[in-house]
């Protein structure tokens, strides 16, 4: 049996994803393991390598998804996007951190909120 709020995760890392191909963005990865934490997708904007959190949730009543990227989680999100520039040798290349919200409420459309710059990576 799978779990309800992981089915619900994966819907919105994949609205997300679509959403941000739509801007012009690429696809470097998606749910990317570091020793830090996952990184849900990894884009690329131009020359941009951009992290983005995805928050996903099924009800707007019960706080809007970016306010989960507290600031621990920021710190934590940061040490992982350092991991990942390091391992793939993208040092040098300008990044960003965004969040993606998606609030799945059907009978309503799927909607999604972009926050480009959310955080800075330092930690």
């Amino acid at each position: 049996m799978s779990d309800p709020r992981h089915a619900l995760g994966l819907a919105g890392e994949k609205l997300a994803e679509s959403h941000l191909a739509q801007l012009g963005m690429k696809c470097l990865a998606r749910r990317f393991a570091t020793p830090a934490g996952e990184l849900d997708l990894v884009m690329v904007d131009g020359d941009t390598v951009v992290f983005v959190e995805v928050k996903t949730r099924a009800d707007r009543a019960l706080a809007d998804p970016q306010d989960a990227v507290t600031p621990a989680k920021q710190r934590r999100l940061g040490r992982a996007a350092r991991w990942f520039l390091s391992q793939k040798r993208l040092e040098r290349h300008p990044c960003r951190f965004d969040v993606v919200g998606v609030i799945l409420a059907p009978p309503a459309p799927p909607r999604i909120e972009h926050i480009r710059d959310f955080a800075a990576l330092d930690e």
